[in-house]
């Protein structure tokens, strides 16, 4: 009984550490996205605005 209760003791304790694992990547990876955005937004070139065509006739 107790090798069946340190069997189950030691699958949860490796899917939690899988767990956390792919969830602080996760965080990792948004953060640094995030940080991209914010640097591509800092040198992004404002497109140019078309200027209005008058009509001469």
């Amino acid at each position: 009984m107790q090798d069946a209760l340190n069997l189950v003791m030691l699958i949860c304790a490796a899917v939690a550490a899988l767990a956390f694992g792919v969830l602080a990547a996760y965080g990792i990876c948004w953060a640094a996205f995030v940080a991209l955005k914010m640097h591509a937004r800092s040198y992004a070139v404002p497109a140019p605005r078309p200027e209005a065509e008058i009509a001469r006739s």
